[in-house]
């Protein structure tokens, strides 16, 4: 927890100047939180980004109507809890006729999760509105809230006092114990210098060893969005979408560990390319591997001559090699459970594939009216399917999330899409991407539901209502989107994405970090190289005790 030393602290709620190509309307007319220790010197939580935003509206044509906020309140209730205000605007600052007399409003007990109670009229709330932008709230309270807000950094590494072991794969197994700022933890490899230790003979030994933990440099490549990293067959194999030849063919590498699909002279197979007969002609764009039913496939979108992507899969062939384009069967387009096409107007990309429980879902993007003023920006469907057919749907498709918020739906781009899913503690995490796919507004949004739930009811689904990665969340990367996630070789989970290197930098660049999960559970993908293990503490030192004859491995404390 962060600690003030008074145990009141003066909280404030306000929007930002919006600064085009920097931190446009959509971003600065939110609602920003900071805190005071000394009532004159506010420090913002979430890094100075916004944390509170409005909903746009659906319109009669379909179409998104984008708000904003201006005049936030903060004010505490009578049975101690808080409400945030704030008066509906739209994008651009003007007033917003259809919220005349209304203010949004939003509760919270301890300024981490918030009820959006929507529009209010303004008459009815009372005490809310007797608020200000600024209030004295319980240290304890903002300590709490700036932790979980801010960025977290490794403060210490905690090892056994000894250990004993019979023998050096025993030693191996060894590991460091990582300790965040919040207080949560994870489990680090320890490269030991184990040659003065002889496993034949009893004895005591102190050590010495190097925590590791995985760092990939930032760009690991230029040129390719949309980055998968998959485990197959005890290789790692590395599939994108490749912006190097204008979005045309699939391209593959293999390698060993994940961090040598990288290197300079690795080797990249084109596993499907440009095909006229085939009328595979342009956006080939995201390419995901998934296991389905025990078999392999690909899914991913590509249109025809005229311009226009849509969902295909490809499945590889018994007892064939990945990179091996004649391994694979021929492309399928994707079909709803009458069999037709998965969309007669507009466009359909992204498609990702989840398995919760006894079912099997895919997720994807759809879109009409694009470039267009009936435009309904890309919007994220899913629907359940049979893994022996996984081509076609087996329910109706259904609506899960539109860009209805300013992060999502920002300097003319309306967007859902990049869906990418991983289950933990019988939780379902989807990860999707809003913002501008080449650009510094790009972000990460996230739903999460029950494992047990049915994944094709929109209520069993939580979304939230701030970005969980953006440009602001790690320093030098602009714009990270689009991930997957994957195992590395020592169990870490570890998310994919791309990002870029400037501000105004359109050029896609894949990165790796492993994902941390915090104190409350919740996945953190922000974390640099840098605050996931501190280069300070990777030097240790451990007592061992060689007892060739017990294999137990006991460590003492």
């Amino acid at each position: 927890m962060v600690e003030y030393e008074r145990k009141q602290v003066s909280l404030a709620v306000y929007t930002r100047r919006a600064v085009p190509g920097v931190y446009p309307d959509g971003l600065a007319r939110s609602v920003h939180f900071a805190v005071s220790r000394d009532g004159k010197t506010y420090e913002p939580w979430n890094s100075g980004y916004g944390i509170l935003f409005a909903e746009g509206t659906i319109t009669e044509q379909n179409t998104i109507r984008p708000k904003c906020v201006k005049d936030p309140h903060l004010s505490r209730r009578k049975d101690g809890s808080f409400a945030i205000t704030a008066r509906r605007v739209e994008e651009d600052g003007s007033e917003d006729e259809e919220s005349r007399g209304k203010v949004l409003l939003w509760l919270t007990e301890d300024f981490i999760r918030f009820t959006a109670c929507g529009l209010v009229e303004e008459n009815v709330l009372e005490e809310e509105r007797k608020g200000t932008d600024r209030l004295m709230v319980d240290a304890a309270v903002c300590g709490r809230a700036a932790l979980y807000w801010g960025k977290l950094r490794n403060i210490g590494i905690h090892l056994p006092e000894r250990v004993k072991v019979s023998d050096a794969e025993e030693l191996e197994r060894v590991k460091a114990l990582a300790v965040y700022t919040d207080g949560s933890t994870a489990e680090k490899q320890v490269d030991w210098d184990s040659a003065c230790l002889d496993f034949s003979r009893k004895g005591e030994y102190l050590i010495r060893g190097r925590v590791k933990s995985p760092a990939y440099p930032f760009p690991l490549d230029r040129g390719w969005g949309d980055p998968v990293i998959f485990p197959w067959e005890g290789k790692y194999y590395y599939i994108a979408t490749n912006d190097n030849r204008n979005d045309i063919g699939f391209y593959v590498r293999e390698a060993e560990r994940p961090e040598e699909l990288f290197g300079e002279h690795v080797k990249q197979h084109v596993i499907l390319d440009y095909d006229e007969k085939r009328e595979l002609i342009q956006t080939f764009w995201a390419p995901e591997f998934h296991v389905i039913g025990g078999r392999l496939y690909i899914l991913f979108a590509v249109g025809p001559r005229e311009w226009g992507p849509q969902c295909w899969l490809m499945r590889l062939k018994e007892g064939g090699r990945i990179t091996d384009p004649a391994a694979w069967e021929d492309p399928v387009r994707i079909r709803k459970k009458d069999g037709s096409f998965l969309c007669r107007e507009g466009i359909t990309l992204d498609m990702t594939c989840l398995k919760a429980g006894r079912r099997s879902y895919v997720v994807w993007s759809y879109r009409n009216g694009i470039n267009t003023p009936l435009d309904t920006g890309s919007m994220l469907y899913i629907a359940q399917i049979d893994e022996n057919a996984p081509w076609q749907l087996i329910s109706d498709p259904v609506l899960l999330s539109r860009p209805l918020y300013g992060w999502e739906n920002t300097e003319g781009t309306i967007n859902n899409e990049g869906p990418h899913a991983f289950t933990t503690g019988g939780m379902v995490y989807l990860t999707y991407s809003g913002g501008a796919a080449n650009g510094y507004t790009y972000v990460l949004g996230m739903l999460r539901a029950k494992e047990s739930s049915d994944l094709t009811d929109p209520d069993s689904w939580e979304k939230s209502g701030t970005p969980v990665l953006s440009f602001y969340s790690v320093e030098g990367q602009y714009g990270p989107g689009h991930n997957s996630f994957f195992i590395d070789p020592d169990g870490n989970l570890m998310i994919a994405y791309h990002a870029e290197t400037a501000i105004d930098d359109n050029i896609r660049c894949p990165g790796i970090r492993r994902v941390h999960f915090d104190i409350q559970g919740r996945p953190r993908f922000d974390l640099s190289a840098e605050r996931d293990l501190d280069p300070k503490l990777c030097e240790v030192s451990l007592r061992v005790m060689v007892s060739p004859e017990e294999k137990d491995g006991k460590g003492e404390n």
